[in-house]
């Protein structure tokens, strides 16, 4: 594989019940890049980045190829933001006992000093106080501080690939943006590379820098970000461009 790909996707197919749902996907993953993939509900983006990560639903079959194979190295080498925070959490734990649970499940160090990474990695992502919060549990918790818990859960094992999963949909505008800042500062500070499911174009403008666009299972357009969005050259993307209010 070329020193300029991490992570290189090809045809992959996935089905349920013989039915294709991503039909002949291909694409690479740069070092250190920050890689949207973007379309409609229902285009089939969320299951090619969970085929990243070994994480498809039961009953999925799939066909392809995704070289090398990091979902063995889950937590480890390749890692999720989902996109409940809530539900990605437990809420009979700790947040600080749930990150130094995840650096013990790669790392032979004591709880002391697991204990230590969570609380310097809550305090990385801008939650205040960390030390205390690191005892707190999930719903004592506001809903922009669960998303940087779980993006400080998800880099604090300093992973290749960060795979962000609608990581926004629950919060506002303003909360939006203080979240994808954190998730672009930390994954940029362990050298990771991030693929962005989003169905948001101000956030592929602002934190791609290349976007995948796709449609009923299929690819339809590649490139930098910045040119998709000002010189889209496949119709379905003009179309999704235009549908947009700031286009409309």
């Amino acid at each position: 594989m070329p020193s300029d790909v991490l992570l290189s996707v090809r045809d992959l197919r996935i089905a349920f019940d013989g039915i294709e749902v991503v039909r002949g996907l291909s694409f690479d993953v740069r070092p250190r890049e920050a890689l949207a993939i973007v379309g409609e509900s229902g285009a089939g983006k969320s299951l090619t980045a969970r085929a990243l990560l070994g994480m498809l639903p039961r009953g999925a079959t799939t066909s392809g190829a995704i070289e090398p194979d990091l979902s063995a190295h889950r937590g480890r080498r390749i890692s999720l933001v989902p996109q409940d925070a809530l539900s990605a959490l437990s809420p009979v734990h700790p947040v600080g006992d749930q990150l130094a649970a995840a650096v013990r499940s790669v790392a032979r160090v004591s709880r002391k000093e697991a204990g230590a990474r969570a609380v310097a990695a809550l305090d990385r992502v801008g939650i205040p106080d960390a030390a205390r919060k690191a005892r707190a549990y999930p719903h004592e918790y506001s809903g922009g501080m669960r998303q940087r818990a779980v993006i400080a859960m998800a880099t604090i094992n300093e992973p290749d690939v960060v795979v962000a999963d609608e990581p926004t949909t629950a919060l506002d505008e303003e909360r939006r943006d203080q979240v994808l800042t954190v998730l672009a500062e930390q994954r940029e500070a362990v050298g990771a590379a991030l693929v962005l499911v989003t169905h948001d174009m101000d956030v592929v403008r602002d934190h791609a820098d290349r976007v995948l666009v796709m449609y009923a299972g299929r690819l339809t357009e590649l490139g930098p970000a910045d040119e998709v969005l000002a010189r889209p050259r496949a119709p379905y993307t003009a179309g999704l461009l235009a549908s947009l209010p700031q286009h409309a």
